[in-house]
This record gives structure tokens, C-alpha cells and sequence, in this order.
């Protein structure tokens, strides 16, 4: 299935969690993990976005556009190549029954309130919010490029690439571990000073147990994403086991190109 998007004020929410903390990963996955502190960190992102013009490639005049929220932790697929594995999406009640019969995602339903930085570009601030038997609320600024709790991974421009540059994304939708290739265009990266005013709904989708959430790694924001991605299902190595958290896929911010050559950044 190929879908046809753009992504626009794509906020990106990055943290460093103990590895111990995660749950189990279905096989061949596994975590991408870095040493620091005298223990083993996996970084994840929270991305929040606001999905437009939406279509399936062979149906050009039906669009949907919409806000969405997703979590999701960076590892390794059973060919080494650096991909992530989604925890929690999340979207307005109505989208549920495309996305769960058409694609197969299984997401969930909640109230979104994003902004549109990219047309409020003199705001002092931009604010944040996800509800769902807990909130996430977040507000950010513009600022220097900033970098908090975690593994250092060098330079900005590489710490942005780590996150972005992943060329597979892994689900589980309709019982199967699902597959999506990915490729995507440069974009502009704005650098942010973020506060996460409450994080209940963090909390929630990944419950850290005794270690609970830690501070923000590093934040920023893409005005604008282009993207083409197509949904596979992933060839398994071992029966698929329940995730410990619920699982699902991020429609807008994995794309998958007609080429031969693969470059990710989502």
C-alpha cells in the first residue's frame, strides 16, 4: 500500500532510556544501544505533527488531513540496519477507522491540540497537548541548538541525523510485525528550548517501572516533510510475541520512495 503525505510542524521529542526499563522487542529487532553513565541507554522520539493531504497514490482525490502523536525507540532490524520500532500512535477518533481497516495500524483515539509554528513564525511560544487517560503537555521557543540528559552523539547536525536518518520502521499491526521502507528529502530543522509541562501520557504508553521518565535529550522542529511510504509485512524469525505496550505505525513520518536507493529521515 502506497500513501502519499506531507508532514507539517513536525515537533521531534527525544529522550535517552535505560535499557533494562523496555520492554522485550519482538525477533529479529533489537535495541540500538549506547554505553554512558555506567549502563546501557536506547534513545526514542515522541513526534508530534499535523498529517496534510493524506491519499492512497492511486486515488489522488480522496485526501485526509489530521493531527497525530506518536512514540517510538530506536533499534537495529535482523540486517543491522539502524530502524524504529513504534509504541503508541495516536490520532482523532474519526481517522480510526481508516487507519485501522485500510492500513492496519493500530491506533488509538485521543484529543490533539497542536500549533502551526511555521504560520506563527513571532509567536513568543507554541504549546503543545495530547489527552488520553493521561495528558502530554508540552511548550517550546525557538533557540540555540541544545542537548540535555543522555549518550552524546557528537555535533548537531549528526545528533539530528541519528534520529532522522533511519531507513526502516517496524509495527505490529493485524498480528503481523509490518515493515516500512523508507526515504525521504532533506528539510529545515528549527532548534527549540522545550518544557514538558505534564508527561502523564508518556508515562502511559511506556511505563519506565522504578526508573520513570528522564529529562529531554534534545528537541527541534521540521516546518515541513514530504513524503511517499508503502507498508509491508516483515519476514519473522520467531513467533511473534504480545508487546508489553500497545504498537503502532506512524503514517506520516516513514516514507518509502520507487527507487532503488533507500536514505531515510524520519
Amino acid at each position: 500500500m502506497i500513501l502519499r503525505t506531507v508532514a507539517r510542524d513536525c515537533l521531534y521529542l527525544n529522550w535517552a532510556f535505560p535499557r533494562a526499563a523496555l520492554p522485550p522487542l519482538p525477533k529479529p529487532l533489537r535495541y540500538q544501544v549506547h554505553a554512558a553513565g555506567g549502563e546501557e541507554q536506547v534513545f526514542g522520539s515522541a513526534l508530534l505533527f499535523r498529517q496534510a493531504g493524506l491519499q492512497l497514490a492511486n486515488v489522488p482525490l480522496l485526501r485526509l488531513s489530521y493531527p497525530q502523536f506518536n512514540l517510538r525507540l530506536n533499534i537495529l532490524d535482523g540486517d543491522g540496519v539502524p530502524s524504529v520500532f513504534f509504541c503508541c500512535m495516536m490520532v482523532p477518533r474519526w481517522v480510526l477507522p481508516g487507519a485501522r481497516l485500510l492500513a492496519r495500524q493500530p491506533a488509538c483515539g485521543g484529543r490533539l491540540s497542536f500549533p502551526r509554528p511555521s504560520e506563527e513564525i513571532d509567536a513568543p511560544s507554541w504549546s503543545w497537548e495530547v489527552r488520553r487517560e493521561g495528558r502530554l503537555r508540552v511548550s517550546a521557543r525557538q533557540s540555540a541548538p541544545q542537548v540535555g540528559h543522555g549518550p552524546s552523539l557528537g555535533s548537531w547536525e549528526r545528533t539530528t541525523a541519528y534520529f532522522r536518518q533511519r531507513t526502516r520502521g517496524y509495527l505490529i499491526g493485524g498480528g503481523r510485525l509490518r515493515r516500512v521502507e523508507t526515504t525521504q528529502p532533506p528539510a529545515a530543522i528549527w532548534p527549540l528550548e522545550v518544557e514538558v509541562e505534564e508527561a502523564g501520557l508518556l508515562e502511559r504508553c511506556l511505563p519506565l517501572g522504578g526508573a520513570g521518565w528522564p529529562g529531554l535529550h534534545s528537541a527541534w522542529l521540521c516546518p515541513e516533510i514530504p513524503f511517499v511510504f508503502e507498508l509491508g509485512v516483515a519476514e519473522l524469525r520467531a513467533p511473534l510475541a504480545r508487546p508489553a505496550t500497545p504498537v503502532a505505525a506512524d503514517p506520516a513520518m516513514f516514507a518509502a520512495a520507487p527507487s532503488a536507493s533507500r536514505r531515510a529521515a524520519a
